[in-house]
């Protein structure tokens, strides 16, 4: 029998960066009401300064800061009320020295205001005279024109995948379209004699396909898009007659199932079968996933999970997203939370260990603790908060450890 050739999962993954260089990443335009969760494919810059115009932090008024100076409450400094400014209006005059102007936020800046007291700091002496009690700095409680943002700065960069927060500052920016990066193209191929669709009543022997809709919530939550799914009896022919149909119009295919050494375990064979290079992986040092299978038919990527729901889903966390890699910036790291463990957990040193944990707080920390669960076991993925690695020189974590926990979302 053929022996897995293990890569450690930081290998693997430099060889998906370096292997799919020429990966068949495509662009498109599209209203900036679609673009939330999708990845910018060239740089956004302003055109215009942000504010465009002096502008008011608080509700107050505008003033002269040198004429505040040694105001208090015992001792208030009067000036003439000259004009309000209305919001969305030009400012109607000039402040002169000893004036002030009733300012909204967000209100303009007439000329000679350079700073604006905010109304609770002030009392009004009869209608025309405004008694200042708390002196200001120069431009204090304003917005200067570009501070926000310059005209010609770059706003966002190649790569920056949009939040819900960066959609309105598009649109305070004048951008009701952009370019971001295609959303690539998957299928998702489900072997093995014993998988059923979801709505029928599986006989003994016999389970519902799971892999096909967590992994396929998954593949959305990241931005790809999901073209053709398809379940396959264990028939190599049959394996290859349907990649190859996937492969038409998909740039990354995924196959659960069929991707350690049995009998009928054909997904090597099939990858190296329909194209150059073919498979460049087959065993990755990390529990579970060891027996993953990463291919490359032309310039697309097929990957090889296991067939168990939680480690396919595993192997999609750690090696398949870095995909997204080649088109999205880096992050610094990915998001975790930090909890203590709240037990001993074993592990043989050799490869990465990942496992499933829930999180809950006890007189003000956070606890992680394992979900426990054989292979193959339904419930651990919804039952789990989050998995936690323990690195492959290490033999286990104790009672006590603090452990990063990266979420499942």
């Amino acid at each position: 029998m053929e022996l897995l050739s293990t890569y450690t999962v930081e290998q693997v993954q430099e060889k998906i960066m370096e292997v799919f260089q020429d990966f068949p990443l495509k662009t498109e335009r599209i209203p900036i009401t679609e673009a939330r969760g999708r990845v910018l494919a060239q740089e956004v810059r302003s055109f215009e300064n942000i504010p465009e115009f002096h502008r008011s932090t608080v509700d107050g008024y505008g003033v002269r800061y040198q004429d505040t100076l040694g105001a208090s409450e015992g001792l208030a400094v009067y000036l003439q009320n000259k004009f309000t400014v209305e919001m969305g209006k030009e400012a109607p005059g000039i402040i002169e020295p000893g004036e002030c102007a009733y300012i909204p936020t967000g209100g303009m800046i007439p000329q000679g205001v350079n700073a604006v007291v905010m109304i609770e700091q002030t009392e009004v002496f009869d209608e025309n005279t405004i008694g200042i009690v708390k002196p200001v700095s120069d431009y204090e409680n304003i917005l200067q024109k570009g501070e926000d943002i310059h005209a010609g700065e770059g706003v966002f960069t190649k790569g920056d995948r949009l939040r819900s927060e960066d959609i309105g500052l598009l649109a305070g920016l004048g951008a009701a379209e952009v370019r971001v990066y295609q959303k690539i193209a998957v299928g998702l191929i489900s072997t093995g004699d014993e998988i059923v669709d979801i709505q029928k009543q599986p006989s003994l022997g016999e389970i519902r396909d799971m892999n096909r809709y967590s992994l396929g919530a998954a593949l959305e939550r990241d931005g790809f898009s999901l073209e053709k799914t398809a379940v396959v009896k264990d028939q190599r022919k049959l394996l290859e007659e349907t990649l190859d149909e996937f492969l038409e119009c998909c740039d990354l295919v995924l196959i659960s199932g069929g991707s350690s050494m049995g009998e009928k375990d054909y997904t090597k064979e099939v990858i190296n079968a329909l194209g150059a290079p073919g498979v460049f992986v087959h065993g990755v040092a990390m529990k579970p996933g060891k027996p993953t299978i990463i291919g490359k038919i032309g310039k697309k990527a097929v990957f090889g999970l296991p067939g168990q729901p939680v480690s396919a889903l595993m192997v999609y966390e750690v090696l398949v997203k870095t995909i997204t890699k080649l088109y999205e910036k880096p992050k610094t790291e990915d998001p975790y939370l930090v909890g203590e463990m709240d037990r001993n957990f074993p592990s043989a040193p050799g490869r990465a260990h990942y496992f499933m944990v829930s999180i809950y707080k006890k007189d003000g920390k956070s606890y992680a603790t394992p979900v426990y669960g054989k292979s193959g076991t339904l419930s651990m993925m919804s039952r789990a908060m989050g998995f936690v690695v323990i690195a492959s020189d290490e033999e286990g974590l104790n009672k006590g450890d603090r452990v990063k926990v990266y979420p499942l979302t």
